[in-house]
């Protein structure tokens, strides 16, 4: 083969390259959003060279509106209530029907603001985003209270250790109870009991719901699912959405588990009594309402009798320790899986743990995820080491190889032989160098998920205009940082951060050892730019982590070069 011809091979590579560059700047954010959720959405942004707080997309009402604040306090208004008092809700339980349908989440606001609202979970029917829950009695050969009956309270106010009993009687002799008592997080336990003082056996057959109207504001994607979820028959089913209950109802009958609505990073959980089996159900009904339902097998309540039935009922945030203590303690099976954490989960979760416990020690969950990065870098070090001699040994056989091309050109099969037998007799293993790479990915895409689904990182700043780790960086030269009165689409939107980023692979493949092909020269040139256009819609928190990654390199880069001279020589020609 010619010099021509070899100029002419190399063109066409760079060409092949600069096509499948353009594919991935432009042809990602196609499929991003559906595969690869990149982040959270921005909660700030630069304008005229000041940060504001953005409001949430689709917010509750009650955070933005002081309209809807009155309509939905209106509503509350209209039927009496007991107040909801917790260290972690705020609320009241509707005594007609009765419902639980009125629920702030007190340790989260809707923005990064200074003032924003707490975020409203539940709302009262009427009112907007309507979602409630309710517990009562199938009236299958029961006349249980109806609708619109309103029960009596033994208190005013719910709060931990101190339960209210709401009771109601009908016309036939049956005297209804529930107790409704509350812990310290998001967990209600319910306690169904009816008494019959009438003169004949009935049929009593409890059941509980959860009603939302609309779908969730978090995307249903393949990385993170949000709607209808349940766990049942021993295993969480993540494959029914909100679409599906429109072809009709999804029904499973199971002992043990539960069902309820996710989004991301809020739940609502049904969970019966773990002792007997359930029928649940999801459907859709009017008004683009939908609801998860269970009911148990009927039993005869014969006269002078009383049948208490349990039941729990999960509501607020997917906090990762408190999910894991409900399940290890046995509360509710697998509640943790209410956290779509996917294939990587054992990878995952102690991320998250170990990153968790360095934010309690720091107080700062950039500088977290640096000292994790840190700690990552110092266990693969030994592996960098390896990685570094086996290119410094591919190196010192690239002219021996490049021989090899020329004399079998036309012999592909045997070019292969030989060239294995060329790693044989100088004992380099051409994969070796690729082990640290291989390693990082799941830890790399670990990270990715705990910064996409975990709530601990939520609105968690950083530093400077750096308010939320988990959504893209939104100081961007492109605006002319802020002063021009437009906001650039997010795969123009390069921010600081991403350009550091760029910065950091540029230097970082200056180190590497030089490639003799001139198209790998040239493809590792405009890779970390390519790069740096692909990771900008991430959340911020990740790109810290690689642009650490990158620096620790460096360094370690520097220091295997003194161990290896032989990595900075001219190849032989």
């Amino acid at each position: 083969m010619g010099h021509n011809d070899t100029v002419k091979d190399d063109r066409q590579n760079f060409v092949l390259f600069a096509v499948i560059a353009a594919l991935i700047l432009f042809g990602w954010p196609l499929i991003q959003n559906r595969f690869f959720p990149t982040a959270n959405p921005p909660a700030t942004k630069i304008e005229k060279g000041k940060q504001v707080a953005l409001p949430k997309p689709g917010a509750d009402p009650t955070a933005d509106s002081p309209a809807a604040i009155r309509d939905r306090q209106q509503v509350l208004a209209e039927t009496p209530r007991v107040r909801i008092e917790t260290p972690a809700l705020k609320g009241s339980i509707n005594l007609r029907g009765p419902r639980i349908d009125d629920l702030v989440l007190t340790r989260y606001n809707e923005t990064v603001a200074k003032d924003s609202a707490p975020i409203r979970l539940l709302s009262p029917a009427g009112a907007p985003e309507a979602y409630f829950a309710g517990f009562g009695w199938r009236a299958e050969g029961l006349n249980p209270p109806g609708a619109n009956t309103v029960w009596t309270a033994s208190a005013p106010v719910l709060a931990p250790g101190r339960p209210v009993r709401l009771e109601a009687a009908n016309a036939t002799g049956q005297r209804f109870r529930i107790e409704i008592a509350v812990d310290q997080d998001y967990l209600f336990t319910i306690r169904q009991t009816v008494m019959n003082a009438g003169s004949a056996p009935v049929t009593v057959a409890p059941y509980g719901y959860v009603n939302r109207i609309g779908v969730s504001k978090d995307p249903d994607s393949w990385t993170i699912h949000t709607g209808p979820m349940s766990v049942n028959n021993g295993a969480a089913q993540y494959s029914t959405n909100f679409k599906d209950l429109a072809q009709g109802p999804q029904r499973f009958t199971t002992q043990g588990g539960w069902l309820g609505f996710t989004d991301k990073y809020w739940l609502t959980a049904l969970v019966p009594d773990a002792q007997q089996a359930f029928d649940g159900q999801f459907r859709a009904g009017a008004n683009t309402s939908f609801q998860a339902d269970y009911s148990v097998a009927p039993r005869i309540l014969q006269p002078g009798q009383a049948l208490t039935e349990s039941a729990r009922f999960f509501a607020g945030a997917k906090e990762v320790a408190l999910l894991d203590r409900y399940t290890d303690q046995g509360i509710v099976a697998k509640l943790d899986y209410a956290i779509d954490w996917g294939w990587f989960r054992l990878v995952e979760k102690p991320i998250f743990y170990v990153l968790d416990w360095l934010f309690r020690m720091v107080g700062n969950f950039g500088v977290a995820i640096i000292l994790l990065t840190l700690m990552i870098r110092a266990l693969l070090f030994p592996i960098a080491q390896r990685q570094f001699a086996s290119m410094a040994a591919m190196r010192a056989l690239q002219p021996k190889m490049k021989a090899l091309q020329e004399r079998y050109k036309d012999d592909k099969q045997r070019l292969q032989q030989e060239v294995m037998a060329l790693y044989k007799t100088e004992r380099v293993n051409p994969l070796a160098g690729c082990l640290p790479t291989l390693i990082q990915i799941p830890i790399f895409y670990a990270l990715y998920k705990v910064l996409l689904l975990t709530i601990e990182m939520r609105h968690q700043p950083f530093v400077l205009w750096i308010k939320d780790l988990s959504a893209p960086d939104p100081l961007t030269p492109v605006n002319l940082f802020g002063l021009l009165a437009f906001t650039p689409p997010h795969w123009l939107g390069i921010g600081v951060v991403p350009i550091i980023l760029g910065i950091s692979m540029y230097f970082q493949f200056k180190l590497n050892p030089q490639a003799m092909d001139e198209t790998q020269r040239q493809v590792f040139a405009i890779l970390p730019w390519v790069l740096m256009f692909v990771m900008a819609p991430f959340a911020v928190g990740l790109q810290v982590y690689w642009i650490t990654t990158n620096c620790v390199s460096i360094l370690q880069q520097r220091l295997l070069y003194a161990r290896h001279p032989g990595l900075k020589q001219p190849v032989a020609k």
